[in-house]
């Protein structure tokens, strides 16, 4: 059993490459949800 208890710098590199790329992802669609929604029915 490995005693290593954390990421190596090379996996928290890409970890967080995923992680930033998908809250990108996740941003826009929430983005555009938004735009659509107020397109649909304005609430201003």
């Amino acid at each position: 059993m490995s005693d290593n208890k954390g990421m190596t710098d090379d996996e928290a590199r890409a970890f967080h490459s995923y992680f930033v790329t998908s809250f990108m992802g996740f941003t826009a669609v929430a983005i555009g949800a938004h735009v659509m929604a107020y397109m649909w029915r304005p609430w201003l």
